[in-house]
């Protein structure tokens, strides 16, 4: 995948137009996950993700983004064992699937980047803790994201969450820099070592994504060249916040404003990002 090279720092004005396509980002990943239920496509998630895009003059950072191909779609519809770049299509998905659900919203030039892995009707026990975990991982990453420390703290802080649950993280693909473009530096893989990596300083907006694997952390590319999935067949789930870094500790850049009408914000946040406060700081 393309990256724009070297650290970018946003100031202020920058940071209020991320939080802008950060808006629309979140409002798109809540139209697709009300629109799932046992027998709705892959490309019925994204075209409800996609209508959203639409209706707030938002480009897509997905679609058309260079790969084996131009990628096709507005969002990333991956489904249990697909941890992520799933193309959407016929596929239906039904009652036990696990959903991650990737998107990223282009606004006034700045990408706003964030996903989450949801349920569709009852799931297993096991299915549920690895949506949990990886949830709480991602706060635990964020946590992390304060002046002073560096990328390898991010790392460490989630694979030791993610392993001392009992599940990996995967080793291909990793958190990056976002801004005006949807990658770039630095990278911020979901493993490290604790005292290593670039220095977080004021101003880095990163797009922090705990991707979780069931069993063994090795990947496979499938047959249309883009969707990832476990080696290994078993479950995986993927959440992600674009965060900045700031003096008065990170901020997440794709949270909804509490005054939204109707009370979208409220039902949002509770589940994505209002547990996450906490542990941010």
């Amino acid at each position: 995948m393309a990256w724009h090279r070297g650290v970018v720092l946003k100031g202020e004005p920058e940071l209020t137009s991320m939080q802008a396509a950060g808006r629309v980002n979140a409002l798109a990943l809540v139209a697709a996950v009300n629109v799932i239920r046992p027998g709705v496509t892959t490309a019925d998630i994204d075209a409800a993700a996609s209508e959203v895009l639409r209706l707030h003059g938002a480009g897509s950072a997905f679609k058309g983004y260079p790969g084996p191909y131009p990628y096709p779609a507005a969002t990333c519809v991956s489904l249990n064992q697909e941890l992520v770049h799933g193309i959407p299509g016929k596929r239906r998905v039904k009652e036990g699937d696990i959903v991650s659900i990737d998107c990223g919203a282009v606004v006034d030039g700045f990408v706003g980047d964030s996903a989450l892995t949801v349920g569709v009707g009852e799931i297993s026990p096991e299915a549920q803790r690895l949506i949990d975990v990886t949830f709480a991982a991602l706060g635990v990453g964020i946590a992390a994201m304060k002046v002073g420390n560096r990328t390898g703290d991010v790392g460490a802080a989630i694979q030791g969450y993610v392993e001392a649950h009992g599940f990996s993280v995967v080793r291909e693909y990793t958190g990056h820099g976002v801004g005006r473009a949807m990658h770039e530096d630095p990278q911020v893989p979901n493993y490290g070592k604790a005292g290593t990596g670039v220095p977080l300083k004021p101003g880095m907006t990163i797009a922090l994504e705990p991707m979780v694997l069931a069993g063994k952390p090795e990947t496979r590319v499938l047959k249309d060249r883009w969707a990832v999935a476990s080696a290994d067949g078993k479950l995986t789930a993927h959440y992600e916040h674009s965060v900045a870094v700031t003096a008065g500790g990170p901020r997440i850049l794709t949270a909804l404003p509490e005054n939204l009408d109707g009370g979208l914000a409220s039902r949002y946040n509770d589940y994505f990002v209002g547990r996450l406060q906490p542990v941010g700081g």
